[in-house]
């Protein structure tokens, strides 16, 4: 038997894919502080965490002295830390900021992240892109659920049939396009694929604001942030909000070109040895008619992947 005869991989040689436009260049980390604390203060109404309002608003949300208040801190440490300047701050102030804006999990990571980023290296390590060899056995094994294994700004690294029978053949796509926020934004076929297009495209944007907090200084996440910006008004609309989202778990309808209508559970998993890279998997409900379709589209295999490109743009 051949040696894992239904994985694909990315180039495997520990590169970012190639640059787009911006390359170079990186988020601004005081920028990125300031207006994710504005944007979280923004949607809380003072009757929300309980205090009464008073005089004419002229912007939206708490102002600063009220955030201040709840937090337990002076209005002019709060408005520092809000301008940008996190250095010095305790984690026990944000846990203290976390609490009064009522930021998620999620949300109170990320803040950890942009106002306490880890001590830059001059050199930095080389992301790593490659999939260990357990994984890929793994992927292989995994023949009857589509799975794929994806890293940083959510490019996709490794994958088995099914998931190519899913959601069309990864190696069809240059090695940068094998990303999922390039997808979603700027292939038309996303759009027909995901019933609720529109769930999953602010799940993509979270997860790449979460990247963003863990690495600003990432040129080719800028770049990517960029390119994103320029072609779509729908990126630049959700990315201007600032949420936040983890790789997670959840449910979605897919209207395949090839198998219909399909309902999906998926499970994202966080690997150990590498906290980059997570391994997501789609399956049915048991007995359901989206499980039947799944399980065709499995045994039809490699035929399907060729297939999916020309009935999705058919």
């Amino acid at each position: 038997m051949a040696s894992h005869p239904d994985l694909r991989t990315g180039p495997g040689d520990g590169s970012d894919p190639g640059p787009g436009p911006g390359a170079g260049r990186h988020l601004d980390a005081r920028s990125e502080l300031n207006e994710f604390l504005r944007t979280r203060r923004a949607r809380l109404k003072p009757a929300d965490v309980g205090l009464a309002e008073y005089g004419r608003r002229r912007v939206p949300g708490l102002r600063r002295e009220e955030l201040a208040q709840l937090a337990g801190v002076s209005v002019a440490y709060y408005t520092r830390l809000e301008q940008g300047n996190g250095r010095n701050v305790s984690v026990e102030v944000l846990g203290a900021i976390s609490r009064a804006l009522r930021l998620s999990e999620a949300e109170h990571a990320h803040l950890l992240h942009l106002a306490k980023p880890k001590r830059r290296k001059r050199r930095p390590a080389p992301e790593r892109r490659q999939v260990r060899p357990e994984l890929q056995e793994l992927l292989s094994a995994l023949e009857g659920v589509p799975a794929y294994v994806w890293g940083r700004r959510t490019d996709v690294l490794a994958w088995n049939r099914t998931a190519s029978a899913l959601f069309g053949d990864w190696a069809e796509r240059a090695a940068e396009d094998r990303n999922w926020a390039r997808i979603t934004f700027l292939d038309p076929a996303a759009r027909r694929l995901f019933a609720d297009w529109e769930s999953k495209a602010a799940d993509v944007v979270g997860q790449l604001r979460m990247d963003a907090g863990r690495h600003v200084d990432d040129p080719v996440l800028a770049a990517l942030v960029g390119e994103l910006s320029m072609r779509s008004a729908d990126f630049r609309s959700l990315w201007a909000a600032h949420d936040v989202r983890r790789k997670s778990h959840g449910g979605m309808r897919l209207l395949h070109p090839l198998a219909g209508a399909l309902t999906l559970r998926y499970e994202t998993l966080a690997l150990p040895g590498d906290e980059e890279q997570s391994l997501s998997t789609y399956h049915a409900e048991p007995g359901s008619a989206s499980e039947e379709a799944l399980r065709l589209l499995a045994s039809w295999g490699a035929d399907a992947s060729r297939d999916w490109s020309a009935a999705a743009r058919g």
